[in-house]
């Protein structure tokens, strides 16, 4: 494994980053941007599956919100791929970066189960809102505000 970590270090993308003065701001900027998205996304996507804006139809919010938010993920796992391969081996054991990727897949999996789901597509279409979407949705906004909060204790865990 720390063959593959020492590779990733080496990429070409890994080198510019870390020999330029002024990539990883820019970088890094995009994935703050990128997880901007995610977050303004689905935080008012949730809301609205659990109950708490009832007034805003999720067959007009429910796509685009979805979409935004798939976009964003794309955006900061690129992002921060690059970000890792700066220093793959400190990273790699970092509690709190693998605690955030952990919970990056875990948010990722409950928004693919729930769009793979008959209720999803329910109510997409202006059907009722289920339980098991007003849960995932729950579940949704306590994973990904716990992958903010570790990603930005990541930085405080490095030497």
């Amino acid at each position: 494994m720390e063959d593959v970590l020492a590779w990733i270090g080496t990429l070409p993308f890994a080198l510019a980053i870390r020999r330029s003065a002024t990539l990883y701001i820019f970088v890094n900027a995009a994935h703050i941007l990128s997880i901007g998205i995610i977050i303004g996304a689905i935080l008012p996507l949730d809301l609205r599956l659990v109950g708490l804006v009832p007034a805003v139809p999720v067959e007009i919010v429910g796509p685009f919100l979805s979409h935004a938010a798939a976009a964003g993920v794309a955006l900061a796992v690129a992002t921060g791929f690059c970000l890792f391969s700066v220093n793959p081996l400190e990273y790699a054991g970092n509690p709190a970066f693998l605690t955030k990727i952990t919970l990056l897949a875990l948010g990722v999996t409950n928004a693919v189960l729930l769009h793979l789901t008959p209720q999803w597509r329910a109510a997409v279409k202006g059907g009722p809102i289920s339980l098991r979407i007003r849960l995932s949705a729950l579940l949704s906004m306590m994973i990904w505000t716990s992958a903010v909060v570790a990603g930005r204790w990541i930085g405080f865990l490095l030497e």
